[in-house]
């Protein structure tokens, strides 16, 4: 076989999400920080999220993580995210992967009943707790970074839908929340593209009304997803829990609760004073999966309020792929159709 390179990825999903991991064929991307990491890829080497994201060896559904040597004197690994459109500062579902795949594969030495892993992401050192048993990584519980509310109640005129009231809150990356029952959508499967196509609309709408940027790193701006949500109410065993439906560029709905949006979710509701330290949560996805959540407390982001959340989800480890690039291949960094990928990319 003749190939211009070979990468070694392995598949995985958390609770739905396709987060695949690359263990092999591509050195780390220069730089002192995760950060810097991240953007020396989006600037120089884009063309590798390309050639395993794109078809023919992915999909519109298809996230892929880059493991690298930490940059921190805690971090066991670093960690940066690649998903259809960007590279976001952290995922909660893609390091519920990451964690499983480092374990279960050996390249971080496992310990039962329970291993802590700490990863650098572009976004922060994040601290993760595996719960182990008999060789299987069973959960992993990741402490996210710090999240916060931007704006509450903020009115955006969406074309073709008339004015809308949506929350803007970052929990790894920034939300445009809005809630779903007054649109008409009780957030079951069969609304996944029509969730998608007015999820798109009402992101592009929000990034041109309201600008917003992180206040201790200003290079992470502007809306990336939108979350739809239901109504929250208390489960039997008395925890608050709710349904949502976050839209991933170019348009498909996050199969995982998402973990970043469900942190941005906490701290609206804790801004809004529904939810306080030590409260948990259920988050809930389109196809019934589940995030168990938690504001583990209250701290500040560039002096203005911010919770500390966790998440605790499942991941399974799918296959071991070895994708490679045949020199006579027409198509080195792939391609996408409207048909599955929404809109060309």
């Amino acid at each position: 076989m003749k190939s211009d390179r070979v990468i070694t990825v392995v598949g995985c999903h958390a609770e739905g999400e396709v987060g695949r991991v690359i263990t092999g064929g591509v050195l780390p991307p220069p730089g002192d920080t995760m950060f810097e990491k991240k953007t020396y890829l989006e600037q120089h080497n884009d063309g590798l999220r390309k050639f395993l994201i794109r078809e023919p060896r992915g999909g519109a559904f298809v996230h892929v993580n880059l493991i690298t040597p930490p940059v921190s004197d805690q971090g066991d690994a670093g960690l940066i995210i690649m998903e259809p459109t960007d590279y976001p500062p952290m995922s909660g579902s893609n390091s519920i992967c990451a964690v499983t795949v480092l374990l279960e594969t050996g390249m971080v030495a496992m310990t039962e009943p329970e291993t802590i892993v700490h990863l650098d992401t572009p976004g922060g050192l994040v601290r993760a707790v595996a719960h182990c048993r008999d060789g299987c990584c069973e959960r992993v519980t990741i402490e996210n970074v710090p999240s916060f509310v931007a704006k509450l109640d903020a009115t955006v005129d969406v074309p073709g839908i008339g004015p809308l009231s949506v929350d803007i809150a970052y929990g790894g990356a920034f939300f445009a929340l809005v809630d779903a029952t007054p649109l008409g959508f009780g957030l079951v499967p069969e609304e996944a593209r029509a969730l998608v196509e007015m999820g798109e609309r009402i992101k592009q709408a929000v990034v041109e009304a309201h600008p917003v940027e992180h206040p201790e790193n200003p290079a992470i701006r502007a809306v990336t997803f939108t979350q739809f949500t239901g109504a929250v109410s208390k489960n039997p065993d008395g925890i608050a829990e709710g349904r949502n439906a976050v839209v991933i560029s170019p348009g498909k709905i996050d199969r995982s609760p998402c973990g970043t949006g469900t942190s941005a979710r906490l701290a609206v509701l804790a801004a809004r004073g529904l939810l306080g330290a030590g409260d948990e949560y259920v988050s809930r996805s389109l196809i019934d999966s589940r995030f168990d959540a938690r504001i583990l407390g209250m701290c500040t982001v560039g002096g203005q309020p911010a919770i500390r959340p966790s998440l605790s989800g499942r991941a399974w480890i799918t296959g071991l792929h070895h994708y490679s690039l045949d020199p006579a291949d027409p198509f080195p960094e792939g391609y996408a159709l409207s048909d599955t990928w929404y809109r060309v990319v």
